[in-house]
């Protein structure tokens, strides 16, 4: 699975309030929720982000409350995966759990720049700086999380379990 998007970099500790702020948590869909996306860290984001695009952040990304809230706003708002050095926990299992990818690299948060084309095989690990064809190797998702992720995340998933024939 290869996804294709330009760079869009933070720092450590963006914190899912800051993803989507607490004044929007009455809001349900992820259309709704992308409509307010990263507001208070980048006012830029909502109006310039594009189908397809990535988001890359140093330490600890996700942190701050447990709302799946977080990564349901940036997928709604057409980001295809986040590249971090790290990601709080509780927020990696919300994002796998409604399809969208993350992936821990350090060398690709130090060596991509925002605005950068950038192009990630989900099989193997392997991300691509489209400009320069440097490479960065972050780890391969197992295939059952792979099968999540296809899906569009847990339920989906489920869903599709359920109506196979025994």
């Amino acid at each position: 699975m290869k996804l294709i998007g330009r760079v869009w970099k933070y720092g450590d500790n963006v914190n899912t309030d800051v993803i989507i702020p607490a004044r929007y948590l009455n809001l349900s869909t992820a259309a709704e929720l992308a409509a307010h996306c990263m507001e208070d860290l980048d006012a830029t984001f909502i109006k310039g982000v594009k189908p397809g695009d990535i988001v890359v952040a140093g330490n600890n990304f996700g942190c701050g409350s447990s709302r799946e809230h977080a990564p349901l706003a940036l997928k709604g708002a057409g980001v295809s995966c986040v590249i971090a050095r790290s990601f709080a926990r509780i927020f990696f299992r919300n994002a796998i759990n409604i399809g969208l990818p993350i992936l821990e690299c350090a060398a690709a948060v130090e060596g991509v720049q925002a605005g950068q084309m950038l192009e990630v095989e989900l099989e193997t690990g392997q991300i691509r700086v489209r400009e320069s064809g440097q490479l960065f190797q972050a780890g391969p998702f197992p295939p059952f999380m792979l099968d999540l992720i296809r899906a569009g995340g847990l339920i989906e998933y489920t869903r599709q379990q359920l109506q196979k024939p025994l």
